[in-house]
């Protein structure tokens, strides 16, 4: 009877183990496929402001069903496009990762160069020079490197993005390709670094022409304009608008008439349509390339890029930035269908965030009486050089000035037989004076010091020496460098620092963690939950709480 006994417990084991093998709404033991999805200049306030007119199933869904960091952050100094996607995907500062902002100057080569920029890469399917690119200058491993480590590079890696920048430093070094738009042909391409020619399906996906297919269309609000009650009006002073065009509707068509063939194209950035042929590329990829499907772990980096351009133009609180979050909402809801259908939730481990905020429109703060303005940084340089000539004689001392950094000519400097500290200084104490300059900061300064707090300790974050400026311009809160856009981001600030995170999908929980998470911790993360090491490159601290 004992034996008989135990002989029944034995097969019912072996059963329950089948049954639990088979049942699909167990998790696997690691992700079968990690989706990283970046909504560019999503404000940390964005989703509670729109909130009312979201659908179910993307913005919500994620919340209702995931783990919501409603205050996750970068803790470093120049909040631009290039470093943000850097930061989240190798889990460093730029002063480890080395990618100080979108462009800087190069030293060495006497010129200006941007993040992801490779002379030696050639365009693979595209424009001649749509695909010099390449993430060389990205320094230490991300995520997705990490993951084709353990395991002989077996997994799969993939980088989808309108532009270049947001497609490679997310996909990191040992991506099987990194795939952006060509202005020049509406076409997805890539470059030599990942692949010497498109794969078969790419080229027969271009053959559809769904770029030109967007440009037919118009964009018009998807509510009556009168229920958009948390922006300003449509027709506002506020705002640079596609051409100078700030109402709706937005008829592409006319938009484009007259216009190069690469202005065409660029005006899917500028619209929601750009948001939606980047979705449904990202589906076509998994589909094609069979991501998620066997026991390695694949990852896929989706980069919304027109929430970028559309803020610029438009700014915070317009109905075209609502607008096109609420149909980006849209675009989640279908993709996260997909991932359903295709791979399974239980099997896909997501999350969602931005790679930096956005300031208030400064004009409009200033009707409403708030003191801020724009930094008017052209004659602000124009009265340095007047000023330095006058003190040290004629002679080419700035070579450059970018994003609130100030390059020097240092050979004419020393050559000159003066002290580079002091000649940082000289500067910093001239800009200081400036309305709407804070503080200014030198890199003899950063490298003498250790700053565990306020401004100085986030630009110490950012600074990597042979890339970063000899002086740094910290403007007032609210305050943006004049640009001829509606709006822009690169500071410290929370208005352009905090961001949404949302993770979702596999062994995550419902739960809303609200102390403050730095978005060092994105790729710490993600690695302690496959047991894998961390980049090599980083700085953050697990969420304890989605490894419970």
């Amino acid at each position: 009877m004992k034996t008989q006994t135990f002989l029944f417990l034995v097969l019912f084991g072996i059963a329950a183990s089948k049954a639990i093998a088979q049942d699909p709404r167990i998790p696997s033991e690691n992700p079968r496929l990690i989706v990283g999805i970046v909504i560019e200049q999503m404000r940390s306030d964005y989703i509670s402001r729109f909130w009312d007119q979201l659908g179910e199933g993307g913005f919500k869904r994620l919340i209702h069903e995931g783990t919501y960091c409603r205050n996750a952050s970068y803790n470093y100094f120049h909040t631009q496009t290039a470093p943000g996607y850097a930061t989240i995907f190798t889990g460093s500062m730029p002063a480890s990762h080395g990618i100080v902002a979108d462009e800087w100057y190069d030293r060495v080569s006497n010129r200006v160069t941007q993040a992801v920029a490779d002379e030696a890469a050639k365009t693979a399917g595209g424009s001649f020079d749509a695909g010099h690119y390449s993430p060389h200058n990205l320094l230490g491993t991300t995520i997705g490197d990490e993951i084709k480590l353990t395991n002989l590079r077996q997994s799969k890696v993939f980088g989808v993005s309108l532009d270049p920048v947001s497609a490679i430093l997310p996909a990191g070094h040992m991506a099987d390709g990194a795939f952006w738009l060509d202005s020049e042909n509406g076409a997805w391409i890539t470059s030599s670094y990942y692949m010497p020619n498109l794969p078969n399906w790419l080229n027969e996906e271009n053959k559809k022409k769904l770029a030109d297919l967007y440009l037919t269309k118009t964009w018009d609000t998807g509510f009556p304009v009168s229920q958009y009650t948390n922006c300003l009006t449509d027709e506002n002073p506020y705002e640079t608008g596609i051409d100078g065009r700030i109402v709706f509707p937005y008829a592409l068509p006319d938009l484009a008439r007259g216009k190069s063939i690469s202005e065409r194209y660029r005006l899917l950035k500028q619209t929601p349509f750009g948001n939606t042929l980047t979705k449904d590329m990202a589906i076509a990829l998994m589909v094609n390339e069979n991501l998620g499907k066997d026991k390695f772990t694949d990852v896929l980096a989706i980069s919304f890029v027109a929430t970028e351009y559309i803020g610029n133009a438009f700014g915070p609180m317009s109905i075209e930035l609502e607008d096109a979050f609420l149909k980006l909402d849209r675009d989640l809801e279908h993709f996260l269908q997909f991932v359903d259908d295709f791979v399974g939730k239980q099997n896909a481990l997501i999350f969602v965030t931005s790679n930096h905020g956005a300031a208030q429109t400064p004009a409009y703060l200033a009707d409403s009486k708030v003191p801020v303005g724009s930094f008017n940084y052209n004659s602000a340089l124009s009265l340095l050089r007047s000023y330095l000539n006058a003190l040290y004689g004629g002679g080419e001392w700035i070579k450059g000035y970018f994003g609130q950094q100030l390059y020097l000519n240092s050979d004419l400097i020393e050559n000159s037989k003066m002290k580079l500290d002091d000649f940082r200084e000289v500067i910093a104490q001239f800009l200081i004076q400036f309305t709407g300059v804070s503080n200014t900061l030198t890199a003899t300064a950063l490298q003498n010091n250790q700053y565990t707090e306020g401004y100085r300790s986030k630009m110490q974050n950012n600074y990597f020496p042979r890339r970063s400026g000899d002086v740094f311009v910290n403007l007032h809160p609210g305050w943006v460098e004049k640009s001829g856009r509606a709006t822009s981001h690169n500071s410290a600030y929370l208005y352009d620092a905090q961001v949404p995170l949302i993770w979702y999908g596999w062994k995550v929980k419902r739960d809303m963690i609200v102390r403050p998470v730095d978005m060092t911790d994105v790729a710490p993360t993600i690695s302690s939950l496959m047991n894998i090491i961390a980049p090599s490159a980083a700085t953050g601290t697990v969420i304890t709480e989605l490894v419970k």
